[in-house]
């Protein structure tokens, strides 16, 4: 760790270096930086490691087993590798055994590791970047800022198909309270046209795209459809407090033509429920 920041600092004050233009110089920083972020975490996972060692071989096989559920013989050096948003690094831990049991690992639950090889962090990050378009725009960002290929694109799918695996049960779980009679219930509900593989079409589209003769390859002409879609409904239904407005407050410049006019606050939104269906028909 300290070689490659000494490395750093030497490169940073090179002859060389004085020649180089602040885009180059603000890159060499970010890749040491991040390569040094990545080393104090791998240091960080082994000084932990060493203090776990530590901490089981001063227990007698009675009290490991009571530990571990029954689990008494020690091993240590059990490697597992995590894909982080800094790069790459070994996760060393020792591993609790019993005859006909499966190893327990108590470092994984002390660092929460997941079960995949990908971590929370590179996974939180996985998913705001797929929220915002597509998974291969997603891959790219990731790639971006984490200074490198850390996963791929099938992995991505898999990671934020697996973050969004418990949205029903959350919802189903979630009770809200209920409001007083001054509080109002308000709907919001819009469709939006996506684009579909031509064996999920609804029937009616799909025959509609079998008989369509587009006027043009490229583009389509005046009351053209291009029958590839189907309408996605979105919903959102929510409580807010009456927020009495007036009309410039809503379709004039913020402070009126003077900017010294007080603006009155719109209503906000809470205890919200989103839907979102693609399946079902409008």
């Amino acid at each position: 760790m300290f070689s490659s920041l000494t490395s750093l600092a030497t490169r940073l004050s090179s002859p060389e270096a004085l020649t180089a233009t602040h885009e180059q110089a603000e890159a060499d920083i970010e890749a040491g930086s991040r390569e040094l972020g990545r080393l104090l975490l791998q240091a960080h996972l082994e000084w932990r490691a060493r203090h776990e060692e530590d901490h089981l071989s001063a227990l007698d096989p009675h009290e490991r087993a009571a530990l571990a559920g029954g689990r008494s013989r020690l091993e240590m050096g059990h490697h597992r590798q995590l894909a982080t948003v800094l790069g790459p690094v070994t996760v060393t831990r020792c591993a609790l055994r019993g005859a006909g049991m499966a190893n327990l690992y108590p470092a994984d639950a002390m660092l929460g590791l997941p079960h995949g090889r990908h971590s929370l962090g590179l996974r939180r990050l996985a998913v705001l970047e797929a929220a915002r378009g597509s998974y291969d725009t997603a891959l790219e960002a990731i790639d971006r800022s984490c200074g490198g290929r850390v996963v791929g694109k099938r992995q991505v799918e898999d990671l934020v198909r697996a973050a969004a695996v418990d949205v029903a049960a959350f919802y189903t779980a979630r009770t809200p309270h209920p409001a007083p009679a001054g509080t109002l219930l308000v709907i919001s509900v819009d469709q939006k046209g996506i684009v579909m593989r031509p064996g999920h079409l609804r029937e009616a589209t799909a025959k509609a795209a079998a008989k369509a003769r587009h006027t043009f390859r490229t583009r389509l002409s005046t009351g053209e459809k291009s029958c590839r879609k189907r309408i996605a409904t979105l919903a959102v239904v929510h409580d807010a407090e009456p927020a009495v407005r007036r009309p410039h407050d809503i379709i004039a410049p913020p402070g009126g033509r003077t900017g010294h006019r007080t603006v009155r606050q719109g209503p906000v939104a809470r205890a919200k429920w989103l839907t979102a269906s693609v399946r079902e028909d409008a």
